[in-house]
């Protein structure tokens, strides 16, 4: 079943110079993209975005590190979309992410873990609607 789910790459992607290499990987695994944005969000974006994790102790870090610089926001398409991104970003403590998976080839940390994905159908319509509010 063809879906489709928000990928953010994020500020320490961008800044090593990943993004293309991160792009490729989803293309490959013959992932459409439908949208693609670079942008530096705000605080009340980031709150908007992780609207679950605002009362969470890790929650203050996560809000600077995601606003402290440009990152790239895509929407991909493609069969069982979501579940097959979550797979290829590996876990999300990097430090213990499947080698072969975007964490566990690129990056070492459980903060600055490059990516984010949608993590359900539901989360991808809430995350889809306010990143790319003309496509839902």
């Amino acid at each position: 079943m063809s879906e489709r789910t928000l990928v953010l790459i994020k500020p320490d992607a961008v800044q090593r110079g990943l993004v293309g290499e991160i792009l490729a990987r989803y293309e490959r695994k013959n992932l459409t993209l439908v949208a693609m944005d670079l942008r530096t969000i705000d605080a009340a974006q980031s709150d908007a975005h992780y609207a679950e994790h605002l009362e969470k102790p890790f929650y203050p870090g996560l809000r600077d590190f995601i606003t402290s610089g440009p990152l790239v926001a895509l929407v991909l398409e493609g069969d069982q979309a979501i579940d097959v991104v979550r797979q290829m970003n590996g876990a999300t403590d990097s430090r213990t992410a499947a080698p072969g998976s975007i964490r566990g080839d690129l990056s070492i940390s459980k903060s600055e873990n490059l990516v984010h994905a949608s993590d359900s159908p539901e989360s991808a319509k809430r995350e889809l609607s306010l990143w790319f509010p003309h496509l839902a």
